[in-house]
């Protein structure tokens, strides 16, 4: 059936040829024909990758290396793509399901232009196409088969991570679409309201899946590496980040351009630059440049090629756009203090903390190059990116209220005295009340004062409050996302300044005092699983009459010669008791198990917020009412 497989993945290169042809020709009709059919003989192709790994069958190499018969059948479907060459059919098939997905809903009634951006698309599956079938295939087989495979990663076999690189995917490449819209826009020197009308919605339809994908392998990061910690400014974390904060910047720029055509020339800009981010994250992850736990399919060589594709895709644009931006329309005038210059600010703020997370996450390389190591990390991040953010956060609720075009020195002024009050209130609160620190206490005046804006952009659009739920759900989509944005932010500076951690050793039987808690070792025992075996300890930890069972466990998975940490987490409504379990260690000439306790404050905040921004973004997404 692999044979099969393989033939359909051909198919589907021709496919995507007659696509980007009959795209770039103008036949819009034919090139959308061509997409379906790619689209469809792809996902054939995948099926059978697929079914390879569900029927164990190791002839295929890349089965025989990253299956094994004992493993649970979801990691075995989930083994078709946590690999180099599994994830990268992956990417074939999200790149060419985009483009057949554009051929079906866009409606611009400009067909030349629908017609070019599926020919850019079907150009860029071509080159992901080429780059499977000839550099990275998956359809290779072994003669004669093994008896057994070697197994996948123990860090992948993991729900989470078993639908997190799907959904990234679907962010990273669902940025290809909006780079073709934008090559489209620029070929005919035209990127107006209509251009950005469907730039907004494929730019959220990466957006979306994008910012669950980061939360995903944040939140594994969290309960499955044993860190206590839901981000380290890991440099795989980082290749994530920033193309979400190019996206980010894209959403917001290309409001102006829908409702005033002014930033065509950075809207446009901005929709290259996310796809080229993007490309440049798979190019981290796969070269092996840079060492990441997260980094799952290291192969220098095909990285290098990925490195080319980055190069040859980033060029074309650039000279494109460099050719095209001075003939776009400027758009109308605006002052300053106005929305537009409100924008702006968002514009270069965000594209300024993108470009210092890629120093940050290149410069340790750099230096490697120099002769030198150094090693890049929170102390950087907190000194350049987070005071960024924060200008960001103070930004985004006056783009709400400001006018199109004018300045309005009198809301400017009400919205300076409000923040600058906001802001001393909590410093005084911090300070005495609570006893943090002045930072702190003004990231939570962020949070804060991005939550009330939200608040207050509901009652000023809705009038009376039973208006609020008549409201467009495009309305309801920024609302959402900007509150989930000040929660996100309280949750992550409550959580980074009351995190408490310690370390304990305790013999069975044995107890200990840790903010509060008493933890009770009652046993370590060992057990087995489908394809590992483990020391799992069961801790009891007791407060105020509330008793709660904690079982952390040290797997052990033999195919892959590999241990892995599995945390057990307690949420007692304000934060999490974590524990992860180390090894036995002699103490006093006892033996003891030594566990990392973390309590970690408002966490869940955190990721509430998150989903928050995502289910904005779906609101966006809605349909406009006809009128």
């Amino acid at each position: 059936m692999i044979e099969l497989g393989h033939f359909a993945a051909f198919l589907a290169l021709a496919a995507a040829l007659a696509q980007g042809l009959f795209g770039l020709r103008g036949e819009r009709r034919l090139a959308a024909l061509a997409a379906y059919a790619g689209f469809g003989v792809m996902t054939l192709s995948f099926v059978t990758l697929i079914i390879a790994f569900a029927r164990s069958d190791f002839s295929v190499a890349l089965v025989a290396n990253n299956s094994h018969t004992l493993k649970p059948m979801l990691y075995k479907i989930a083994g078709a793509w946590g690999n180099h060459e599994g994830s990268m059919a992956l990417w074939c098939l999200v790149t060419i399901g985009f483009g057949a997905a554009g051929a079906l809903w866009m409606r611009t009634g400009r067909d030349l232009f629908e017609a070019r951006a599926l020919g850019v698309q079907g150009l860029l599956a071509v080159g992901s196409l080429a780059y499977l079938l000839f550099a990275s295939s998956p359809y290779l087989r072994l003669d004669p088969a093994p008896f057994q495979g070697a197994g996948l990663n123990p860090l992948l076999q993991d729900p989470a991570l078993s639908i997190h690189p799907p959904m990234l995917y679907l962010g990273y490449v669902g940025y290809s679409f909006v780079f073709a819209l934008a090559a489209a826009g620029m070929m005919e020197a035209r990127i107006d309201a209509v251009w950005a009308r469907e730039a907004r919605r494929w730019s959220l339809a990466a957006f979306i899946p994008l910012t669950l994908g980061i939360a995903l392998g944040s939140y594994w990061a969290y309960y499955e590496l044993g860190w206590g910690g839901w981000w380290f400014w890991d440099p795989v974390e980082n290749a994530s980040l920033m193309p979400w904060l190019i996206g980010a910047a894209l959403l917001h720029s290309v409001v102006v351009t829908e409702k005033r055509e002014g930033f065509a020339a950075w809207s446009a800009l901005l929709a290259v630059l996310a796809f080229l981010f993007s490309i440049m994250g798979a190019f981290l992850v796969r070269s092996g440049i840079l060492t990441s736990v997260h980094a799952f399919a290291v192969d220098p060589e095909r990285g290098m090629l990925l490195l080319g594709g980055l190069l040859a895709y980033g060029g074309f644009a650039l000279v494109l756009f460099a050719m095209r931006a001075p003939k776009l329309a400027g758009g109308k005038p605006w002052a300053l203090l106005s929305r537009e210059g409100a924008l702006m600010a968002n514009n270069i703020v965000l594209i300024v903390a993108t470009l210092t997370v890629l120093l940050g996450t290149l410069f340790p390389l750099m230096a490697e190059a120099a002769g030198r190591t150094i090693s890049v990390g929170e102390p950087y991040f907190n000194l350049t990116f987070t005071p960024m953010l924060g200008v960001l956060l103070i930004i985004l609720p006056v783009v709400q209220a400001w006018a199109w075009g004018k300045a309005d020195l009198k809301s400017w002024t009400k919205w300076a005295v409000g923040g600058a009050a906001l802001a001393l209130v909590f410093v005084a609160l911090g300070i005495g009340l609570w006893s943090i620190s002045i930072g702190a206490a003004l990231g939570l005046a962020l949070g804060v004062w991005l939550v009330l804006g939200s608040v207050w952009e509901l009652k000023r659009r809705a009038i009376t409050p039973g208006r609020i739920f008549r409201l467009p759900p495009r309305v309801w989509g920024m609302t959402l996302a900007h509150l989930g944005l000040g929660l996100f932010v309280i949750g992550a500076v409550v959580e980074t300044t009351g995190r408490y951690e310690t370390t304990v050793a305790l013999a069975e039987g044995g107890s200990a005092e840790v903010i509060g808690w008493t933890l009770t070792l009652d046993e370590v025992r060992a057990i087995e699983g489908p394809n590992w075996y483990a020391d799992r300890a069961v801790l009891t930890a007791a407060r105020s009459g509330s008793r709660a069972v904690m079982t952390p466990m040290k797997r052990y998975y033999p195919a892959a010669q590999m241990p892995t940490t599995e945390t057990a987490i307690h949420k007692t409504g304000t934060g999490d008791l974590y524990a992860a379990l180390g090894e036995q260690r002699m103490v006093e000439g006892e033996p003891r198990w030594v566990f990392r306790v973390y309590y970690n404050p408002m966490i869940d905040l955190l990721y509430f917020g998150v989903l928050l921004m995502a289910l904005g973004g779906v609101f966006s997404l809605w349909p406009r009412r006809k009128a």
